[in-house]
C-alpha cells in the first residue's frame, strides 16, 4: 500500500496544496514509487478519483487510492494494481472525514542511471503529469 511522507500533513493547514512521497506499489501502473505528488486538500472528490486517505485502522499512515465509488458510510477505494492489496476490499468503506484530498499531479523525478541524452530526453516527456479521474477504471474497478 503507498505510504506517503509525513510533510503532507504540515503543510496542509497553510496552504490547499501540498506534497507526498509514494512508496509501495498498489497504484500501479498509475503512480510508481518514489512519485511525488502535489494533493489538493478539501477538494471535491468523485467517483475515479485519486486521493490521499488515512488508513482507517491506522490513522497516522497516509495512503493514496483511487475513490472507486460513494456508499453508505464513506468511500470504497481500490488500489490499480489488483494483486497488491491493502484497500477498501481488505478494510471497508472509508469514512469521509478521513479523505483529505485529491491528487492532481505526479512529478517521476530523474534516476541516477538516466544519463545519456536519450535516457533524459525520454524522463523530460514523460515526468511531469496530471493524474485525471479514470471514470473507465472506477467502472471497472467496481467489478472486482
Amino acid at each position: 500500500m503507498p505510504e506517503l511522507s509525513q510533510e503532507t500533513e504540515r503543510g496542509r493547514a497553510a496552504l490547499p496544496f501540498g506534497t507526498a512521497g509514494v512508496t509501495g506499489p498498489s497504484m500501479v501502473p498509475t503512480l510508481q514509487h518514489g512519485d511525488l505528488l502535489v494533493v489538493q486538500y478539501g477538494a471535491r472528490v468523485r467517483p475515479g478519483d485519486v486521493v490521499v486517505l488515512r488508513h482507517p485502522f491506522q490513522q497516522d499512515l497516509l495512503v493514496v487510492k483511487r475513490a472507486a465509488e460513494r456508499r453508505e458510510g464513506g468511500w470504497w477505494v481500490l488500489g490499480d494494481n489488483a494483486y497488491a492489496g491493502g484497500d477498501s476490499t481488505d478494510y471497508g468503506t472509508v469514512p469521509e472525514e478521513l479523505v483529505l484530498g485529491k491528487v492532481r499531479f505526479r512529478y517521476r523525478p530523474l534516476k541516477k542511471d538516466q544519463r545519456s541524452p536519450f535516457a533524459v530526453a525520454r524522463w523530460v516527456l514523460s515526468a511531469a503529469r496530471p493524474v485525471l479521474s479514470d471514470r473507465s477504471a472506477s467502472r471497472r474497478l467496481r467489478a472486482r
